[in-house]
């Protein structure tokens, strides 16, 4: 045990800068139990590597999603409890969901390789570009990170067939999320804390790409909504959004809607946890005017980025309009509600 310490500590301290430093918890069958001193462990990787984000069943970084699929729950926290988690046995379902209550910051991962196994082999092909398109809204698109595996080949080298999926993974998000269709949107809210034309929470914030910048809402408010005229009728099936997660994970329901031919507005989607980053899928819609609402939150809601697109290339099949729900419960959840005011798009 002692070399395998001191090897990991020369891996560790010598071998330049690392981004991640992964324990999966996995030994062999019939080996004899013994105690891990994983805390030292991760002061170590801490002190001399800094930058690196440690992942494990229990963090402290990251967690395991719980599968090795890419697929993380539809309803997934970044809050978790450290203390309820052990290395090498994990709750399956505690760690894909998170914990609402949680109190730490340990947001869930999703690995998967590009190949059917872990290694390379030369009579077995990789994913395609569409399935890692699939796999990437099931996990980046669920507020999760995404690690994909791609194993080298007897040669020491990433495949020929391998680097062709990704560059053409990467052209199809590419083509779907590089321009964003309701960038020259007229938008309003139900409120804005400060004032309509407060910059710093204006709800034209939410255009604007990054989560350091946001819209808020009055406080103490239950009306959430954010209304978007997109000066033309769009056709999308993609709904993107993020919170600003330096101020913490909120929103626990959500919904958008669009305003049909008729007058009335329809639901096209509803999700529970935001996050980093939600993507959602439906069928194609086409309208001008949007509401997104906000139905339940643990504290005041902030949207950082709200994003519609059009996405040609995944095929939709057997999609509900109905998520799980967020599992939450306890008087400090904030319920939103919406009022039937067409004034509100007149406004915009």
């Amino acid at each position: 045990m002692f070399n395998d310490l001191w090897w990991f500590f020369l891996i560790i301290n010598r071998y330049g800068e690392m981004k991640e430093v992964w324990l999966d918890g996995a030994k062999g069958k019939g080996e004899k139990d013994m105690e891990y001193f994983f805390d030292s462990w991760f002061s170590l990787i801490h002190q001399l590597q800094p930058g690196a984000v440690i992942f494990s069943d229990a963090g402290p970084d990251t967690r395991w999603v719980g599968d090795e699929a890419g697929v993380a729950g539809s309803t997934c926290w970044s809050l978790f409890n450290r203390s309820d988690a052990k290395i090498g046995d994990t709750d399956y379902q505690y760690s894909s969901g998170g914990d609402p209550y949680g109190h730490d910051w340990v947001p869930a991962e999703c690995d998967v390789s590009i190949r059917p196994g872990w290694f390379w082999h030369s009579s077995e092909l990789p994913k395609s570009a569409r399935t890692l398109l699939d796999l990437y809204y099931k996990s980046a698109g669920r507020n999760c990170l995404l690690l994909l595996n791609v194993p080298p080949n007897s040669s020491g080298l990433i495949s020929a067939e391998d680097i062709q999926v990704l560059q053409e993974f990467s052209e199809l998000r590419r083509s779907i999320f590089s321009h964003n269709l309701a960038i020259n949107a007229l938008i309003n809210a139900s409120c804005t804390r400060g004032g309509s034309s407060h910059s710093w929470f204006n709800p034209y914030n939410v255009v604007k790409e990054g989560i350091q910048s946001y819209w808020a809402p009055e406080v103490n408010q239950s009306n959430w909504i954010l209304y978007l005229n997109l000066q033309e009728i769009v056709s999308f099936n993609i709904l993107q959004v993020q919170e600003p997660i330096q101020m913490g994970q909120r929103v626990i329901e959500f919904h958008l809607e669009v305003l049909n031919e008729d007058g009335e507005w329809n639901e096209v989607i509803n999700g529970t946890t935001i996050g980093y980053q939600r993507l959602l899928q439906f069928p194609t819609v086409k309208s001008q005017y949007l509401r997104f609402v906000i139905d339940k939150a643990r504290a005041d809601p902030l949207i950082s980025y709200l994003g519609i697109y059009m996405d040609e290339f995944s095929i939709l099949s057997n999609l509900s309009n109905t998520t799980s729900q967020a599992g939450i419960n306890g008087s400090q959840v904030l319920h939103g509600h919406i009022e039937s005011n067409h004034s509100q798009i007149s406004a915009i």
